[in-house]
């Protein structure tokens, strides 16, 4: 007996018990959020690790005082009919920055300069505490007296991402995304009871996955888009486990066996493929935690835990719930709604038995729309979502656009020139005054300020940075800054680094670009080690590992033609912009390989269950796929409504994830598993399973059991 098929009998055989340690589970999980996630999240991206950003922060901080100057948020107050000298312009300003002060956020104001047309003054703010009450208080005097005051920053940014990502949690993942997969279960399964348990299932994933990924908030600080992530994941893989196991339960029993033997020979089968699925799904998630990145280890975590926890749920949670309804998952029906599973559709047998007739052709034709689909991904340009890519209702983007208007070269987020070394000598002094010579005719530098540590060993020369500090002409800026910077002071004995903000975004950037083929890498070559061992074929490894390629290719050149060049963005609501987010390809590619296995694992071994059984290759793909093809759309149309959830919301980046992993799975549940996938393996034949003798030793793996053991025997017997 395997062990899924004994995990299955235990938790069927003792329901409650395995139905109160669930509970117990629940009520664990929310106790550890409420603990440890507050004050142990964050909005901001960051390499981890030693980037040159970092070394600079870290000789700034280490050898300079707070400066008195430096600002947190920037305010500015504008009258279209009196200027800045005007005394009601002045006594307006005044009592906003007492009631600011008296706010308890503000520690010091500076005025920082009248706008060229004498109409808008620009305010520094340096915080104490958090932003909030000083946010409130810039929107209500927002217009009084004929005054706009409108305020940005990196509190203002932290705080508008923070409500962007709850509200795109509650109106995308919650409100589209689990009604719209209720709609997609009731119309597989054709009942409401049967419909219902893979919610359930999901929820209860989602909490027990929330506490655990909060005790690790405790340890390493998150990134707080880990939620909408783990509810995302959560909803998908949840529904998809418990819609294969709830399948092949109802199949049985259509087959006539009986409630427990259904329950048994489901935790022998489909139970079995999902704890592959899920651990393949883990491991292609695994080589996100290699990449130095919080955001992409935060995305990975959350992924990683609520898919361990989702097989975790299908594997003794649903057998539990299956032990309890029994026939009554059946309850409810819909009428004209849902057939048996296991039977072959009618139109996807057409669909397939075509393919097999013509399988060159169609090989040939479908690879080239693939291919075709993926070619504007060669102009992938990554970049980072800043505050311009925002809604315009949002009080950072609001105060982005009057800082652009009335003080373009102001910026809160100034480029640092960190040097280290004998940095009064007169080669280093002759190199600082070139640099910032150099930086004065280079917009959109604007002015420069020169401070030396008292040790005598260290420099800092301050740059204002204006625009939008993630922006394209804000990056090149940098990286203008860097190669100047390590030019002019090459030579002169001293250590250099550039960081800021802005420098921090290009090293985020560039590591996602220096980790993607090394992750790739790891995923693609764990994945053919896995595959092989299992299915005990090189051809299949290889085959599953080139479709897979070809579906997150075609959804990387779908995502570049409609957000960089605006190919049906109008149509679709999204915003049209300069690059890609830096961490999407990476975390679309693990993400989509680790999906896409769900459904290739599940197929393959119903094909592999009939060519046992004694079949032929073409047969056993003919009546698998057939069979099959309605739970895998179904599957895929569940995790499509989830993740355009994500796509309808107001955050770039998660536009780029939604879309591209909607658009994917597509790809992956009609073309790839109902054309490529026959066609190749019709043309392979018996090839489809060839394994050199000298990999003979490899384990024997078999994801479908031969036949579910015996019954237990009832108590006192």
């Amino acid at each position: 007996m395997g062990v899924t098929e004994r995990l299955a009998r235990v938790s069927s055989r003792h329901p409650w018990r395995t139905l109160c340690a669930w509970i117990g589970a629940i009520v664990i999980g929310l106790v550890l959020a409420l603990v440890f996630l507050p004050g142990n999240l964050t909005t901001t991206g960051h390499v981890t690790g030693s980037p040159e950003s970092a070394k600079a922060e870290r000789l700034f901080y280490r050898d300079f005082p707070p400066d008195k100057n430096a600002v947190d948020e920037l305010i500015v107050v504008r009258s279209a009919t009196v200027t800045a000298r005007d005394p009601r312009f002045t006594s307006f300003t005044r009592s906003l920055l007492a009631k600011g002060r008296a706010t308890g956020v503000v520690y010091r104001t500076r005025l920082l300069g009248v706008s060229s047309d004498g109409h808008a003054v620009l305010i520094g703010v340096q915080r104490k505490a958090d932003v909030d009450p000083l946010l409130s208080l810039v929107k209500e005097e927002d217009g009084r007296g004929g005054f706009s005051v409108v305020m940005t920053g990196g509190g203002t940014l932290d705080h508008d991402f923070n409500e962007l990502s709850q509200h795109d949690l509650q109106s995308g993942e919650l409100q589209v995304g689990l009604p719209a997969a209720l709609i997609v279960l009731l119309l597989v399964f054709g009942t409401v009871v049967a419909g219902v348990v893979p919610l359930v299932m999901a929820m209860v994933s989602i909490v027990v996955a929330l506490g655990l990924c909060a005790v690790i908030a405790g340890i390493f600080t998150l990134s707080v888009f880990f939620i909408n992530m783990l509810t995302g994941m959560g909803l998908a893989l949840g529904i998809d486990y418990s819609l294969f196991v709830v399948s092949r339960y109802r199949e049985e029993r259509a087959n006539g066996r009986t409630e427990p033997d259904a329950i048994d020979w489901a935790g022998a089968t489909a139970s079995r493929a999902v704890l592959f699925s899920g651990s393949v799904f883990v491991i292609a998630l695994t080589g996100m935690l290699l990449v130095p990145s919080n955001v992409m280890k935060s995305l990975a975590v959350a992924a990683i835990m609520v898919g361990i926890v989702s097989v975790f749920a299908a594997l003794t949670l649903l057998p539990a719930l299956l032990g309890l309804l029994g026939d009554r998952v059946n309850s409810l029906r819909i009428p004209w709604v849902g057939r048996s599973s296991g039977q072959e559709g009618r139109f996807w047998g057409g669909v397939v038995r075509e393919v097999m007739r013509r399988p060159v052709a169609s090989l040939v034709v479908f690879t080239a729309l693939l291919v075709a689909l993926a070619v504007p991904a060669f102009g992938l340009n990554l970049g980072a979502s800043g505050v311009s890519t925002l809604p315009d209702r949002l009080e950072s983007k609001r105060g982005y656009d009057a800082l652009v208007r009335s003080f373009p070269q102001a910026s809160a987020a100034p480029a640092l020139v960190a040097l280290s070394g004998d940095v009064r000598s007169p080669a280093v002094r002759a190199a600082i005054a070139r640099l910032r010579g150099q930086v004065r005719g280079h917009p959109p530098f604007g002015r420069t300020d020169l401070r030396f540590a008292s040790s005598g060993d260290a420099a800092a020369v301050g740059v204002e940075l204006g625009g939008d500090k993630t922006g394209k002409q804000a990056l090149d800026a940098v990286r203008w800054l860097r190669s100047t910077a390590h030019r002019d002071f090459s030579g002169t004995g001293v250590r250099v680094w550039v960081g800021g903000d802005t420098a921090d975004n290009v090293d985020f950037i560039d590591a996602m670009n220096a980790w993607l083929p090394i992750v790739f890498a790891f995923v693609l070559g764990l994945s053919f080690v896995l595959l092989t061992v299992v299915f005990r074929s090189l051809a299949i490894a290889l085959v599953s590992i080139a479709l897979n390629l070809l579906s997150v290719g075609a959804a990387y050149g779908l995502v570049v033609l409609v957000f960089r060049h605006g190919i049906g963005s109008g149509l679709l609501g999204f915003q049209r912009v300069g690059a890609i987010e830096a961490w999407v390809p990476l975390f679309l590619f693990s993400v989509l390989f680790g999906l896409s296995m769900d459904y290739q694992v599940f197929l393959l071994s119903r094909i592999k269950e009939r060519y046992d059984a004694g079949q032929s290759t073409a047969e056993a793909v003919t009546h698998a796929v057939a069979s099959t093809a309605r739970l895998i759309t179904g599957a895929a149309l569940i995790i499509v409504a989830v993740f355009s959830g994500f796509a309808m919301g107001d955050l770039v980046m998660f536009q780029q994830m939604g879309f591209g992993i909607a658009v994917a799975l597509l790809i992956d549940a009609t073309i790839i598993r109902s054309v490529l996938l026959p066609a190749a393996m019709k043309l392979l034949g018996k090839r489809s399973w060839y394994l050199p003798r000298w990999l003979e030793w490899l384990p024997r793996i078999e994801i479908e059991a031969e036949a579910p053991a015996p019954p237990l025997p009832s108590p006192g017997s």
